[in-house]
């Protein structure tokens, strides 16, 4: 008898070859992709350091320029050309002492016709006064002529009355006298009073044109002390420095072509990175180094308009400084931002530019890792190592530009 022969099925042979190259495929990708890409570097090029930990010191270092304390501006006033010059760049001046002087015809000619017309507004006001006292004058000569007339009609009046009682003279005549002096009085009374409001109306508007013309001469002055305008004074007496003006040179109104130096003291002057500029603080400590001899300065005021990336600080030197300096020269100065405190730290590298501070390669034998790091506050020496070192593991500190995307690093002699 026969055997029946069960011939097994193409699909599943397919299947099983299928699985067992998809398998070997995904095993190979498993190990290429967790294998560390990893570098062969000669340690002699790289720079290796080692993290400690040590006094930390947040601290920003620059230079700084000797500047006097105290100085004063020379501004042009009056815009216009340099016609005289009067005084020489680095001299003592005083105060008041001519500088320059400058020349604009369009102004002059302004200032002479608002002068003229000045002068012409305060002798029509001193005209119009004239002419109000003027008319005063004739009420009171009227006034009098009427005083003259009430005063003879008084005396007829009165004269009459009594031959009028002793019967030597008729009714109609002592009538006709008696009606006059009424007459002259009610007309005396009323001119009287006419004058007095007159005279009341006047003192009201004599007083007006006075403070009009004191106006004016006001006016008048200030107009001529803008004209003196054109010629530069000195403010204040001390050294004349950065004055360097050209004849025939125009220059705006407010332009500065000078300084007084007032010889008070000396400050520094600095353009900071704008980095810091959240860190710097006025009362803020640093030092200087003269001649040998450690001077501490103090943050006297910070100016945060960034111009360029940087901005201004101004240091004072200690109040007990005796010191001889000269205008221009330039210390490095070392600013205190923090107080010291035991931190890890690790020297600072070009590592940095390439990390920002987020990882580092920890040197291990003949190796160096890839390793996560958290980096915080910062001065010229060290960066403050907030998490991922310890003391004493040594780190590759110079460039990464050729590691990047380098997990691991070999290194051989």
């Amino acid at each position: 008898m026969d055997t029946v022969i069960i011939r097994k099925s193409k699909k599943l042979k397919v299947a099983t070859i299928a699985g067992v190259v998809i398998s070997a495929f995904l095993l190979m990708a498993y190990f290429s992709f967790s294998k560390k890409r990893s570098l062969n570097v000669v340690a002699s090029e790289i720079m290796i350091k080692t993290a400690s930990q040590e006094q930390f010191e947040d601290f920003i270092t620059f230079e700084a320029r000797v500047e006097p304390l105290h100085s004063m501006f020379v501004n042009i006033v009056e815009g216009g050309s340099v016609q005289e010059i009067f005084a020489e760049n680095g001299t003592h001046v005083e105060k008041g002492q001519a500088l320059a002087k400058m020349y604009n015809p369009n102004s002059e000619l302004g200032y002479m016709t608002q002068e003229t017309a000045i002068i012409e507004q305060m002798n029509n006001l001193n005209v119009g006064k004239l002419n109000i006292r003027n008319q005063e004058l004739g009420l009171i000569k009227d006034l009098s002529g009427i005083e003259h007339d009430y005063n003879d009609a008084r005396r007829l009046y009165e004269l009459n009355k009594k031959l009028f009682e002793k019967d030597v003279i008729s009714r109609n005549d002592w009538n006709s006298f008696e009606e006059n002096f009424r007459y002259q009085t009610e007309r005396r009374n009323q001119i009287k009073e006419s004058v007095n409001r007159e005279k009341s109306s006047n003192r009201i508007q004599v007083a007006q044109i006075d403070r009009s013309i004191a106006t004016m001469e006001k006016s008048l002055e200030i107009l001529r002390q803008n004209k003196k305008n054109f010629l530069i004074t000195a403010t204040q007496s001390g050294t004349l420095t950065s004055f360097e003006p050209i004849i025939g040179k125009t220059y705006q109104a407010g332009e500065s072509i000078g300084k007084i130096d007032l010889r008070q003291g000396y400050k520094l002057v600095a353009d900071v990175d704008e980095f810091y500029l959240e860190k710097v603080a006025v009362g803020q400590k640093g030092n200087i180094e003269i001649k040998g001899q450690t001077v501490e300065v103090t943050v006297i005021k910070v100016l945060p308009e960034v111009k360029g990336g940087r901005f201004q600080v101004e240091l004072a030197f200690a109040k007990d400084a005796n010191l001889t300096l000269q205008q221009g020269v330039t210390f490095g100065v070392r600013l205190i931002l923090s107080g010291k405190e035991k931190q890890i730290v690790v020297p600072k590298g070009q590592f940095f530019q390439e990390t920002a501070g987020k990882w580092i390669f920890v040197v291990n034998g003949a190796k160096a890792e890839r390793r996560e790091i958290r980096l915080g506050r910062e001065n010229p020496e060290y960066y403050e190592v907030i998490s991922g070192l310890k003391p004493g593991e040594k780190v590759v500190v110079s460039s990464y530009v050729d590691y990047k995307d380098v997990d691991e690093l070999r290194l051989s002699q």
